[in-house]
């Protein structure tokens, strides 16, 4: 059995090796070189194989300390997800993926009151239509659009969405019913689940051949039809800005065959399910919705609970 080894030497091991350099590791660990360079050196003594070839340029790893750092690193990157999971004094983080409409929509408008209740967090968005596939730790949590991809996940579903015809209120005049569509300019939104050619079948009509406008995104159809460009196709949970401030209507909302579905999804690693950010951000965003959390995630705690209070006036 071989001798075991002080964590103290691994860490300092680690930081030599990653900075390939003793001096810049002693720096880093408020140590002096000769401290580090004798740290390694029992450490090599203990594992009987070298693990730095020294000359008089520096240092480089061997082959034995090439595959010692990969595996010391995942170990340190593990401890400290285990820190991040259980620490409760440092400002809470959460990191967070989002399809792009849905985060410049509906979520950014929200965060404010998010971060009023919760001052203690700290929030990185990123928007994007690849998913994040939580192989490198970078993101806690992402909101999909369509079904989400991928084992190992838990999956939040954010309530049904209702896709029909959003325009401004001067051009929704001259609009009666779903056969007036046609000869108005209809926007086209190339990366939807629903798009016109359903919608117009669920109405017992021909869907016209495509031309005007087209988006990849909904925010950007959603913006051209505020801006009287023509009628968009959209859900009017993303659109429901426009439509309280009047910008949009859903002139055919009453008139037509509509198409209600589930449109976006909150998914994270089941391994994530207890960090309290993740926690408290999918609590607040299933009261947002009015949709039911998973059964995975642990019941709310006393902590919990107040963490979610807003910080008292001073």
């Amino acid at each position: 059995m071989r001798p075991p080894v002080p964590l103290s030497a691994v860490r300092t091991f680690e930081a030599a090796a990653r900075r390939r350099s003793f001096k810049d590791a002693a720096s880093e660990l408020n140590l002096s070189a000769s401290a580090v360079s004798h740290a390694v050196r029992k450490l090599e003594q203990a594992l009987g194989v070298a693990l730095f070839e020294r000359d008089s340029h520096g240092i480089a790893l061997t082959a034995a300390g090439e595959a010692l750092l990969e595996h010391v690193s995942r170990a340190f990157e593990e401890m400290n997800r285990g820190f991040d999971l259980v620490a409760t004094r440092a400002p809470q983080l959460l990191r967070l993926h989002c399809a792009p409409s849905f985060a410049a929509q509906w979520l950014t408008p929200r965060l404010a009151r998010f971060m009023a209740s919760h001052p203690d967090f700290e929030v990185r968005l990123a928007a994007g239509m690849d998913y994040a596939r939580f192989i490198t730790d970078e993101f806690d949590a992402d909101i999909v659009y369509g079904p989400p991809r991928g084992e190992g996940l838990i999956v939040m579903p954010l309530g049904q969405e209702t896709v029909t015809p959003l325009c401004t209120p001067e051009r929704a005049r001259r609009i009666r019913e779903a056969a007036d569509l046609p000869g108005q300019p209809l926007i086209q939104s190339d990366n939807k689940l629903v798009r016109w050619p359903l919608w117009f079948e669920r109405n017992g009509l021909r869907a016209p051949p495509s031309a005007g406008l087209r988006f990849d995104r909904s925010f950007l159809a959603i913006t051209a039809a505020a801006d009287d460009l023509g009628i968009a196709l959209e859900s009017t949970l993303l659109a429901e800005r426009e439509l309280a401030s009047g910008r949009l209507v859903a002139p055919l909302a009453e008139r037509a065959s509509n198409v209600d579905y589930t449109g976006h999804y909150l998914v994270f690693p089941a391994l994530m399910r207890r960090r309290t950010p993740l926690c408290v951000f999918a609590r607040w965003l299933a009261a947002e919705l009015r949709v039911a959390l998973p059964p995975e995630l642990p019941p709310e705690t006393p902590q919990s609970v107040r963490a979610q209070q807003p910080a008292p006036a001073r």
